[in-house]
């Protein structure tokens, strides 16, 4: 297996695991949060999918944002059904753009990221990408752990 195959492995299976987590909340629970600077849960499952697209969008433009205009930016919160519909296409243009790379891009494509100080390998960010919905998926576990809600079993 190489490079890519395993990186699209990984984006695949982390959100997997994210989805199979966010099915099983009760739809009651989806705009708790634990206090007011929080996300809800509605919020972290909307913050996670949207931000795959703008990383997708900082990717495809070296570092530069630009005028970046979410697609999320005036859509209503509603349920999971409706989030996963909505994030579908570019979820897909994500990982299509992710198969069209060749394994040496991993290492001569740059990310620079001049307002925030950061340069980076296309293959380093996108790992920090996965990792960042990782990093939500455990604070979501928490979340559900403090409501004494059942949480799904991911680690299968």
């Amino acid at each position: 297996m190489n490079a890519i195959k395993i990186i699209l492995l990984n984006f695949s299976e982390t959100r997997r695991r994210s989805i199979k987590l966010w099915e099983n909340i009760p739809y009651e629970f989806l705009n708790w949060k634990p206090d007011q600077k929080a996300f809800s849960i509605i919020e972290m499952i909307r913050h996670t999918l949207e931000g795959e697209h703008l990383f997708h969008t900082i990717i495809k433009n070296r570092g530069d944002l630009g005028n970046y205009v979410s697609p999320w930016e005036n859509l209503a919160y509603s349920d999971l059904k409706n989030e996963l519909n909505f994030a579908e296409k570019y979820r897909n243009s994500f990982m299509d753009m992710i198969k069209t790379l060749d394994e040496t891009d991993l290492e001569s494509i740059r990310i620079e990221r001049k307002e925030v100080g950061q340069s980076k390998k296309l293959g380093d960010y996108l790992n920090r990408i996965a990792y960042h919905e990782s990093v939500h998926t455990g604070q979501m576990l928490g979340y559900l752990r403090t409501l004494g809600v059942k949480r799904a079993q991911i680690w299968d």
